[in-house]
């Protein structure tokens, strides 16, 4: 005889097909509510993300939340500034040894006589870093400086370096870095630009705006050309003959008009919102961040705005300052631009161009860092000297160097970077970079890096490609914070 199990089943009732049909139903309305309010909450999510410069996540943890790049126009010389090369003077008087190669620039074609540095070059700091007598003010920051002593490029011409340098081809039309940085991760203040240029007075650099442009991202990601004099950004005060108040009214009006647009959600005509939205914002916020009567007498004297030599670029440099204290994301500051007396490109007297160069930028640049450095700045912050190309270790027409894309030295500092090193070596001439050599892929990769972004997952659909800033190439050096 078989057990009795009843009792292990749970007993149910006989159910009509009225029943079943009303308890399978409201078992079918809960699965409804619930795509019912993914819906509403995809929607307001997709409400919240319509402000283009909204901060975003970024790929993983960042070293670095901000950039300041810091860009010398003309290309200078990495032989008499950051990497001193004894075998020069061995060799003064004579061309490159065949087994260099001769290789061509732009003037020359590899056959003059080699130049050895007339400077004076030191060890530094703690970490014994080279510089040489031309930066008196930044020896004592070389702690906190990376040298990237093997850069190389892949021309020898002006404008296509500074777009290689700037975008990462060497043609224009394509998004600047600062362009991508803001991309990827928005903007933290609400009422400044995300990205800013400041240029120098006497004119810009040769490559000129594309080097800030935005190329096929949306215009809204380019940057904002912050210029000199009371005044740095145009047509940010409203006509005096409208009230605040009106103005106010006004604005409210139009946004207002702009919501009930049927297309409110469309990207494009989001940003237009947006960029109105901030340039009104701006106009509230805008001149008390440029203000520098702020600042103490103190400040401005480190800066070097009581000198003749020092006040533009000083002054330049305060106000970046002043700009990522308020939550810029990307400052870009230009030294050279103009008449050729006013770059760094010294074909015909690298010592008269240099010291006078160097004699605009040294003492501000050494103020920025000790200045981001004692406000707990510099560790959130990049700041990057770079140029296109270094210079050739053999003259142009005597006291002169011509153009060098083959090894050349840029450098980092704070933001995560571990300073008081060199990475990379060039020859025994400074001629090309043959050790842990730094492509300007892999400089623009390392960048992002250390903003947490992986430059091969930022990418932007254009022409049914998958566009990023260092194509297809690009390694992260990671001696730079290891």
């Amino acid at each position: 005889m078989l057990p009795d199990t009843s009792s292990l089943w749970p007993q149910t009732r006989a159910q009509n097909r009225r029943q079943f049909l009303c308890e399978a139903g409201g078992g079918l309305g809960a699965i409804a509510l619930n795509w019912l309010m993914a819906q509403d909450s995809a929607a307001a999510e997709q409400k919240l993300s319509t402000n283009p410069l909204a901060a975003r996540k970024p790929h993983f943890s960042p070293k670095a939340k901000q950039v300041i790049f810091l860009f010398m126009v003309g290309g200078p010389s990495q032989i008499d500034l950051f990497d001193p090369k004894p075998a020069l003077e061995k060799y003064a008087g004579k061309p490159l040894p065949e087994s260099t190669g001769r290789p061509k620039s732009q003037f020359t074609d590899g056959q003059s006589p080699l130049l050895p540095s007339t400077r004076k070059f030191k060890r530094q700091g703690k970490s014994g870093l080279w510089l040489s007598d031309l930066m008196p003010h930044l020896a004592n920051c070389v702690d906190d400086i990376c040298y990237l002593n093997s850069c190389w490029c892949t021309n020898t011409i002006h404008a296509p370096a500074m777009y290689e340098l700037h975008t990462g081809r060497t043609l224009m039309g394509y998004p600047s870095l600062g362009s991508w940085v803001t991309y990827g991760l928005g903007s933290v203040s609400d009422n400044l630009p995300a990205y800013c240029v400041l240029t120098q007075p006497e004119g810009v650099l040769e490559g000129g705006a594309p080097c800030w442009g935005s190329g096929f991202l949306p215009a809204l990601y380019q940057g904002t050309v912050f210029r000199k004099g009371s005044t740095p950004i145009l047509n940010l005060r409203p006509p005096n003959t409208i009230g605040e108040e009106q103005h106010k009214q006004t604005f409210d009006f139009v946004k207002k008009l702009n919501e009930r647009h049927p297309d409110a959600q469309d990207s494009e005509l989001a940003a237009r919102i947006a960029s109105y939205e901030l340039a009104f914002r701006m106009q509230q916020h805008a001149p008390e961040a440029v203000d520098l009567n702020r600042e103490s007498a103190k400040t401005k004297e480190m800066y070097g705005l009581n000198r003749k030599e020092t006040a533009d670029f000083g002054t330049r440099l305060l106000l970046t300052r002043r700009l990522i204290e308020r939550g810029v994301r990307f400052v870009q500051v230009y030294s050279g631009g103009g008449p050729l007396v006013t770059q760094w490109d010294a074909h015909d007297d690298l010592n008269s161009n240099h010291e006078n160069m160097c004699a605009r930028v040294d003492q501000p640049i050494a103020a920025l860092l000790t200045d981001l450095k004692q406000r707990d700045l510099l560790k959130d912050t990049l700041v990057v000297w770079c140029s296109e190309f270094g210079r050739t270790p053999n003259t142009q027409g005597g006291r002169g160097r011509d153009h060098n894309p083959l090894g050349y030295t840029m450098w980092f500092a704070g933001g995560g970077v571990k300073g008081g090193q060199a990475i990379g070596e060039t020859d025994e001439f400074g001629l090309k970079a043959v050790k842990d050599r730094i492509s300007v892929n892999d400089f623009h990769a390392t960048l992002l890096h250390l903003l947490g972004l992986d430059h091969e997952k930022l990418t932007f659909r254009h022409n049914s490609r998958d566009e990023r800033l260092t194509d297809v190439a690009g390694e992260v050096v990671q001696k730079v914070f290891e």
